[in-house]
């Protein structure tokens, strides 16, 4: 499967678990899912993959471990930005961290005014995006949701290191059981606090556990494989279209309509990332 085309499923594996997320927030906390989230995928991808640490270089482990802590904080935060933003409004600043990584890697100048166009799309977002008569964005969710841009630029350049450096998703593995012990301060007794009063706490466990499987395993396991098929550039203006994709499932499963700046700030991030893919080099 050609690696663009592994990076869409991903896209709309990760809309809709975000999505099938939202209603164990109110259960959980957004902490407490994630926590669960992250765990359930750690438990899932170490029994499938058995990873040997043995004989592994101090500098691939530490790829691993700085690539839990991004992925740890990038779900936390995303999970926070989505639970006080529409999704579309949050995926879009997200989109911030693979934009950056994007003008990195540029060897054209024209992307620059790519970066202008996506840049005036999340100003549209961040100062006019309180559509819907809802009023203001909220701040602690923009703060999240620009915390989750910086965690998602690390997440693709170590994500890119360790899948070079592991096989299959033997550095997945260790990467997300890192990232269970980097969210357990966090999150382990708020998911413990809603279990405990939850009336059928083995439902809500198998609930969190289909989840995690919609997301994050499989959006992480495509992803890597597509990283190890593209470079880190192409691949963070391919996700770039992930805020359209996160808007037309925020309205189809949460009935999330968006205003006239949302949109158009929207469609200024997805034309700038098509524009930049155009005009890209491997």
């Amino acid at each position: 499967m050609p690696a663009p085309v592994l990076c869409l499923v991903s896209m709309l594996a990760v809309q809709l678990g975000v999505a099938a997320s939202k209603p164990l927030f109110g259960a959980l906390g957004v902490a407490g899912a994630t926590f669960l989230r992250i765990s359930f995928a750690a438990v899932v991808l170490l029994a499938v993959t058995r990873p040997r640490l043995r004989g592994r270089s101090p500098r691939d482990l530490a790829m691993a471990g700085l690539l839990g802590v991004a992925s740890a904080g990038m779900t936390l935060l995303f999970a926070g930005a989505v639970d006080r933003l529409p999704m579309g409004t949050a995926a879009t600043i997200e989109f911030l961290g693979p934009l950056a990584v994007a003008l990195v890697f540029a060897r054209r100048a024209g992307h620059v005014l790519w970066a202008v166009l996506a840049a005036a799309g999340v100003a549209l977002l961040t100062l006019l995006g309180g559509g819907g008569g809802s009023g203001g964005l909220d701040p602690v969710g923009l703060a999240c949701a620009f915390g989750a841009a910086a965690c998602y630029a690390g997440y693709i350049l170590f994500t890119h290191r360790v899948g070079a450096a592991f096989q299959g998703f033997e550095g997945l593995a260790v990467s997300f059981t890192i990232g269970t012990v980097v969210l357990a301060p966090f999150g382990a007794a708020e998911a413990v606090h809603g279990l405990s009063g939850s009336g059928s706490p083995v439902l809500l466990l198998l609930a969190v556990a289909g989840v995690a499987l919609l997301f994050p395993v499989l959006p992480y396991a495509l992803e890597m494989t597509a990283l190890r098929r593209m470079s880190q550039r192409v691949f963070s203006v391919v996700v770039s279209l992930d805020p359209a994709v996160s808007a037309l499932v925020g309205l189809l499963v949460l009935g999330q309509v968006l205003g006239l700046p949302q949109v158009l700030g929207i469609c200024c991030v997805v034309a700038a990332s098509v524009g930049a893919t155009l005009t890209a080099r491997r």
